[in-house]
């Protein structure tokens, strides 16, 4: 056998890939994790300055506390505490090694047992495995506006930090926490701001303390917004949307579109996970063992919902961890190629 062999291959290095890693050291089972982007990638690409929601408790993974200066922690204070999670426990992940693809099973011939094994082709090379562990969260494709001009220079589906924007004219798609907080952000760092919304106001779901902020500058003036207003086309100086009293023309020097982001499902079906029918297009799971239907492969994190990616959080997707893990354990032992 040429390809690398693991028993257990996780596919995705946040935070539910992580813990799942705990959890297969802690029942004794060799795993590799692989991520396409640094540790936890998703969390990186989150805007510099953003709080999270839930408290650093609800965050933790592995049985390290989180310490946080305040109750809910920031993006800095989670970054540090996973890699310091993932370096002091030595979690074995290949980082900017990308899964390309999960090829159907084959057999391994010399076994007393029907045993297959997944073939795992990455950016690098290709590994074997006996099970499979997706754990890909949502944060890697930004829904598109698909309008003329969106591939321009000026237009960007990530917000990092504001200063860059100081003193230009900033134009923001979106009514949720990324759109919310990149308006008031570089707003405050002296930006013109104007909101584009598809709906009638602000997300219900903006977090609680920022939420008021931002209605309340629309308000006053400070920061403009077009509710019920969707983009048309962006040009190099200015874009066109369309309002309720008709189209608009809105010079800007920036275009932040916020406009939320999806799972990579054609990945799941690729590997022969069957998707609902629905608008949810939530993956078919064994809610007892997260095991798809594709036997031996396994689903963690906010992935399990499909295109609901509001459902599931880090704190309420730990414990796909456990179960996923104590039904691999159950399976084990029974056979381990050779020459692997």
């Amino acid at each position: 056998m040429t390809a690398s062999y693991f028993p257990i291959i996780i596919v995705g290095g946040g935070p539910i890939g992580l813990a799942c890693a705990f959890e297969a050291r802690k029942a004794g089972l060799e795993y590799l994790v692989l991520e396409k982007g640094c540790l936890v990638n998703s969390l990186y690409n989150y805007p510099a300055n953003m709080t999270f929601f839930s408290t650093s408790e609800r965050l933790e993974i592995g049985g390290v506390p989180f310490v946080s200066n305040n109750p809910k922690p920031t993006r800095v204070e989670a970054l540090e505490y996973y890699r310091r999670v993932a370096l002091s426990g030595q979690v074995h992940i290949h980082l900017f090694e990308e899964v390309k693809e999960i090829s159907s099973r084959f057999p391994v011939t010399g076994s007393q047992e029907s045993v297959t094994l997944f073939s795992v082709a990455t950016n690098k090379t290709t590994y074997t495995a006996n099970n499979i562990i997706i754990a890909t969260g949502f944060y890697d494709i930004p829904y598109l506006l698909n309008v003329p001009g969106e591939n321009l220079p000026k237009v960007t589906h990530y917000y990092k930090e504001p200063h860059f924007y100081a003193s230009q004219k900033v134009m923001v798609v979106g009514a949720m926490n990324s759109a919310v907080d990149a308006a008031l952000e570089t707003w405050r760092k002296g930006a013109d701001v104007t909101m584009v919304i598809r709906g009638e106001q602000i997300g219900e779901r903006v977090k609680y303390w920022v939420r008021p902020d931002i209605i309340n500058r629309i308000k006053e003036g400070s920061i403009k917004a077009f509710f019920n207003s969707t983009v048309k086309t962006i040009r190099e100086h200015e874009a066109d949307i369309e309002t309720p009293e008709g189209i608009r023309t809105l010079e800007n020097d920036w275009v932040i579109a916020m406009t939320g982001y999806q799972p990579n499902l054609a990945f799941l079906t690729r590997t022969g996970i069957q998707l609902s029918n629905d608008k949810v297009r939530a993956p078919q799971i064994n809610t007892d063992t997260h095991e798809t239907n594709v036997k031996n492969v396994f689903l963690a994190g906010v992935i399990c919902g499909g295109m609901n990616t509001h459902r599931l959080f880090i704190e309420n997707s730990r414990e796909h961890a456990e179960k996923i893990i104590r039904t691999i354990k159950k399976r084990s032992g029974k056979f381990s190629p050779s020459g692997g």
